[in-house]
C-alpha cells in the first residue's frame, strides 16, 4: 500500500517526514520537485512532478492519495482514489461534491477521510471527547441550555503592528473574510454576512489568562449533529469560530472596507502586499491558539463547564501550524491503512479509541494542552 503524498507546501512538512520515518511506503508528489525535495529529500528520492495523469498511472488499489493541494484539487483526487479502488485523506472541509461521494465510495470500499488537520480536525477530537464527557456525566440531562464555542486561530507569537503574520496563502485568508456564518447566539440562529460585523471578545482559560477577539466562521450548524448533539437538546450557543489577537479588527479596518468588493485582481494585489509587508522571517515563530468550550447550565446555573484549552508555538521541529495540520493527516492515513476507519466520506472520527491516541499524540506537538474543568 504506497501513499501518494500530493503537495509539499508550508503546512505539509512535518506529517510527510512522520510517515516516511515510520517507514511507511511514500510517493511524494510536487508541482516542483526541487521544493520538495528540499523539504525530504534527505530521507527519500521517490519524488515526482505532479500531474493527475501521471499520478493516475502509479495508483493502486489500496493506495492511499493525500491531498495537501489547494481545495479545488480534493474532489477530483478523491473520485481518482474511487475509480483506483484505493482511498483518498485531506485536512479540509467536506464540500458537497465531496459528501456526495460517499455512496459511490461505500460500494467501492474507499475510505474518504476529510476535516484531519487543525480545525477543521483537533477542534473536532476535543468536541467528541467533551460530548461524550458531559453525557457520561452525572450533571447530564436533555433539560440543560448547552453552550459550544470553539475557536482557533494562528498569531504571530511576538506581536506586530498588524496584528497578523501570514502563514499560508494571503490571498486565502483575504477571500475567507468574505464568507458568511451561521450559528446560534442565545437560542437564535445568527446570520452574518461579514467576519467582523459578529467580533467578539473570549477570555482563554490559559495558565496565563489571555483574552483574544473572535468570530463566527462558516456554517456552525450541521456541526450539532456532527458532534453528537442530541435533536432535543435546549442549544443555547454553538459557535466555531476564528481567533485574533486584540486590536486586531483596528488594525484591518482598511481591508474591511475594500475586501468585500474588490475584484479577483485586486484581492491578489492586496495579498502581494500585506505578504511583502507581514511574512514571518526566517526561523520566527508562529502561535497557534485552540480553545473548545462545552457548557451545561440549568435555572441558570452552571451543572457542568470544560475546556480543552491548546497553546503551541514554533520551535526548532518548525511552525505550529505545519505540525498541528498535517501530523493529524498522517494519523488519519495509518488510521486508513489499518482499516479504522470504514468506508465512506468522514470528518475526524469519534471514535473514543482514535480520539484519545489522536489527542495524545498531540499532546506532543503543543507546548500546552490541558482540559479545565470550570467547575472544579
Amino acid at each position: 500500500m504506497t501513499i501518494h503524498w500530493c503537495g509539499t507546501g508550508l503546512s505539509s512538512i512535518p506529517g510527510l517526514r512522520r510517515l516516511i520515518e515510520n517507514g511507511h511506503q511514500v510517493t511524494v508528489w510536487n508541482r516542483t520537485t526541487e521544493k520538495a525535495r528540499a523539504a525530504v529529500g534527505d530521507l527519500t528520492d521517490d519524488i515526482h512532478a505532479f500531474s493527475p495523469e501521471a499520478l493516475a498511472a502509479k495508483v493502486q488499489p489500496e493506495d492511499i492519495i493525500v491531498s495537501m493541494l489547494p481545495g479545488d484539487w480534493h474532489v477530483d483526487l478523491a473520485e481518482l482514489a474511487i475509480a483506483k479502488g484505493a482511498h483518498f485523506v485531506s485536512s479540509s472541509y467536506i464540500a458537497p461534491e465531496m459528501r456526495a461521494l460517499d455512496a459511490k465510495a461505500k460500494e467501492a470500499g474507499a475510505r474518504l477521510v476529510n476535516e484531519v488537520g487543525l480545525d477543521p480536525g483537533i477542534d473536532h477530537l476535543m468536541a467528541h471527547a467533551l460530548v461524550a464527557d458531559y453525557k457520561a456525566s452525572p450533571a447530564f440531562d436533555k433539560g440543560n441550555a448547552v453552550s459550544f464555542l470553539s475557536y482557533c486561530g494562528g498569531v504571530p507569537k511576538e506581536a506586530n503592528a498588524f496584528r497578523y503574520k501570514f502563514s499560508w496563502a494571503p490571498v486565502g485568508v483575504l477571500k475567507a473574510l468574505r464568507s458568511p456564518s451561521k450559528s446560534i447566539k442565545h437560542f437564535t440562529e445568527l446570520n452574518v454576512s461579514r467576519p467582523w460585523d459578529a467580533l467578539s471578545r473570549y477570555d482563554a482559560p490559559l495558565p496565563t489568562p489571555e483574552s483574544f477577539e473572535v468570530y463566527p466562521n462558516r456554517e456552525s450548524l450541521p456541526f450539532m449533529a456532527e458532534y453528537g448533539f442530541g435533536k432535543d437538546w435546549k442549544v443555547k450557543d454553538f459557535v466555531r469560530g476564528t481567533l485574533r489577537l486584540n486590536g486586531w479588527a483596528e488594525a484591518w479596518k482598511d481591508i474591511f472596507a475594500e475586501a468585500p468588493s474588490a475584484s479577483d485582481e485586486r484581492l491578489q494585489e492586496i495579498a502581494d502586499e500585506l505578504l511583502a509587508d507581514n511574512a514571518y522571517a526566517p526561523g520566527e515563530p508562529d502561535r497557534v491558539v485552540l480553545c473548545v468550550d462545552l457548557k451545561a447550565e440549568a435555572e441558570g446555573e452552571t451543572v457542568w463547564h470544560k475546556t480543552y484549552v491548546m497553546d503551541a508555538w514554533g520551535d526548532a521541529r518548525g511552525t505550529a501550524m505545519a505540525r498541528l495540520v498535517s501530523v493529524p493527516v498522517s494519523l488519519a492515513v495509518e488510521a486508513v491503512l489499518n482499516r479504522e476507519i470504514a468506508p465512506g466520506v468522514h470528518a475526524a472520527p469519534s471514535d473514543p479509541k482514535l480520539v484519545t491516541r489522536w489527542l495524545d499524540e498531540v499532546q506532543t506537538l503543543a507546548q500546552h494542552l490541558m482540559v479545565v474543568d470550570q467547575c472544579a
